[in-house]
């Protein structure tokens, strides 16, 4: 190995996720010199798309599915040619006391929705409390979402621009499950609403330190509206489109490296073929926080490492059709084309975070599906399309990393596969196995994404998607004194405790999901 070499950057940025790429491409147009050095052959972490089944003409996006919470600024500032495609059917599901039964919520028709409501429920007014539960919700996403690419408004501010005390406190200062019992009367629409709290978040409803109230703020404000659309293409397609524009921006990729260690100086440090150090004016971390605290313990820095831990299993399939249901008054089509949710009341959400608790997989397992390839048939072959093939994902609520942590990972994966299987199946008029496409090395197409997965091949420490737990997109603190005393990487949420070391990923303070705000935010903190 011969001596260290050292080149020289305005910016060092270690990792090359969405977030990173968004920073990169942000720092590079306004003229900074900018590497990203990434571990993976590719860029984009967990937000790409793959064909899992080899021989199989199917991309998935195999990790991150959906986007909402991507500003149109962000799209706009950086030339994004993306795709995002609405979703007519919000979203379907069926009585687990009765699967011959269910939910239809349609965004283009309330009447249907309310007939939906009164046939399943046997009550006329549920459906009139749920749309007003989320005519309620509005102002959040119109006062929250605009301020995500700004740098951090203050708490008070906040609350004057949502306008509604009584919401404000009791999103912020109480229990989700208060406001929901209260908002609602059915088991079933307080599940449909508790589960936006459960994403990836391992919480009861009643939960005293609020993690689930956070979680369903960032899932209701997204483009000001909460929607979530599906892209076109597939994750990978955004990455490319971010990927193209750090590129002509000018900054630099560098894939296959591993970065060794980060000090407080902007030296960071990698190993190949030989010993480089990278060395920036500023280095950005895209990688989670806890990952941050290793490599800059390897540097020399003591760093304590923030607990982190994942609450989901992902599970991805291909269909030879999509399969019948046990309810038999909605189209299929409307029913796959939106979220899915089985087994998700208010009471099974609840029981499943007790057997989780308790180091129980639930049975049965919370769960939604998603069916990309109605909206988009684009990320299946022509012969696939033509068969009437159907992708499937399932995401699997309340499966802490702890239930499989130190497990054998292919163990692990089956077991989690099982219960989710049997817990489609328990609404579904046939099995799912039926339905499955088999690879043509004798293959099911099905695969489970465990937290040790997501740990094990993109570096999330406990499979936590989030990087971290998820904080209220706001600071405290009131006067402009307050304000006047913070550094920029304070007052855009992407500080460290190291002046140029900023997070740009999931971890900063307005992070989490596919959306690019933590990657914004940070180079409008570097760039001040």
């Amino acid at each position: 190995m011969s001596a260290t070499e050292s080149t020289r950057y305005d910016v060092v940025i270690v990792g090359g996720g969405h977030n990173a790429l968004v920073a990169a491409a942000y720092l590079a147009r306004a003229g900074r010199s900018v590497v990203i050095l990434e571990r993976q052959d590719a860029v984009g972490g967990a937000a790409v798309s793959e064909r899992p089944w080899p021989g199989v003409d199917a991309r998935l996006s195999r990790y991150s599915y959906l986007v909402s919470l991507l500003p149109q600024k962000i799209i706009d500032d950086l030339g994004l040619r993306i795709d995002l495609r609405r979703r007519r059917y919000s979203s379907y599901t069926p009585d687990p006391s009765d699967p011959t039964r269910g939910i239809l919520i349609d965004t283009q028709d309330a009447e249907a929705t309310a007939a939906s409501f009164a046939r399943t429920l046997g009550d006329t007014g549920e459906a009139e409390r749920f749309a007003a539960f989320g005519e309620r919700l509005a102002p959040l996403g119109r006062a929250v979402f605009p301020t995500m690419t700004e740098p951090l408004p203050t708490a008070d501010e906040m609350r004057e621009r949502v306008g509604d005390d009584e919401l404000w406190t009791a999103l912020t200062e109480r229990p989700l499950g208060d406001l929901l019992r209260a908002s609602l009367r059915s088991d079933i629409a307080r599940g449909i609403a508790l589960t936006d709290g459960l994403i990836g978040t391992f919480a009861s409803a009643d939960d005293a330190s609020l993690a689930q109230n956070r979680c369903f703020l960032y899932h209701v404000i997204g483009g000001e509206t909460g929607h979530w659309d599906v892209p076109v293409g597939g994750m990978g397609a955004v990455t490319a489109e971010l990927e193209r524009a750090a590129r002509e921006a000018g900054a630099d990729i560098r894939t296959g490296v591993e970065v060794t260690s980060v000090s407080p100086s902007g030296e960071v440090h990698i190993v190949t073929d030989r010993s480089e150090t990278y060395v920036g004016e500023v280095v950005l971390s895209g990688v989670g926080r806890a990952v941050l605290a290793r490599l800059l313990t390897a540097g020399g820095t003591s760093t304590e490492a923030p607990e982190t831990e994942g609450a989901q299993v992902k599970v991805n399939m291909l269909l030879s059709r999509l399969p019948r249901l046990k309810d038999t008054s909605v189209a299929l089509e409307a029913a796959f084309a939106g979220t899915f949710h089985v087994n998700e009341t208010m009471t099974q959400l609840e029981a499943a975070y007790v057997a989780a608790s308790a180091g129980l997989v639930p049975d049965p397992l919370p769960a939604e599906i998603y069916c990309h390839s109605l909206t988009d048939p684009s990320i299946l072959g022509p012969d696939l399309r033509a068969s009437g093939a159907q992708t499937l994902t399932l995401f699997g609520l309340q499966v802490p990393h702890r239930l499989i942590d130190g497990e054998d990972p292919v163990a692990a994966g089956a077991r989690l596969l099982a219960a989710a299987q049997r817990s489609l199946d328990s609404v579904l008029a046939e099995p799912l196995r039926d339905c499955i496409v088999e690879a043509p090395d004798g293959r099911l197409c099905i695969e489970a994404r465990t937290t040790s997965d997501l740990e094990r091949s993109l570096g999330m420490v406990g499979g936590d998607i989030f990087h971290g737990a998820l904080a209220w997109p706001w600071r405290e603190g009131t006067s402009e004194r307050d304000a006047a005393s913070l550094g920029p990487a304070e007052r855009w949420g992407v500080e460290t405790g190291h002046a140029r070391v900023l997070i740009c990923g999931s971890s900063a303070r307005r992070g989490g999901a596919v959306s690019g705000i933590g990657g914004q935010n940070a180079a409008m903190a570097a760039l001040e």
